[in-house]
């Protein structure tokens, strides 16, 4: 948190204590702007790489899928022709 603060007494300095406590407000909520950002950002990361895990084992469960099917006679297509002969 930045503080800023002006002693003294004249009717000037009111107004720059207000101004100083206008930027300190500013400067606060930019500062936790960033922060939210940072985190984010951090957030934005994680679920990209988890996307990327994901999608590498649904490429990996397709090929077992299409292994199992390629193997088992019963999805194995069929020419009704050749028997009919």
């Amino acid at each position: 948190m930045v503080l800023f603060m002006v002693s003294g007494g004249a009717p000037g300095d009111m107004e720059n204590q207000l101004e100083l406590e206008e930027k300190t407000r500013l400067i606060n909520q930019v500062l936790e702007l960033q922060h939210t950002l940072e985190d984010l950002s951090a957030r934005v990361d994680a679920v990209k790489e988890e996307n990327l895990k994901l999608k590498s084992e649904n490429q990996v469960l397709g090929q077992y899928i299409e292994n199992l099917m390629s193997a088992s006679s019963v999805f194995q297509t069929t020419d009704t022709r050749s028997k009919r002969k």
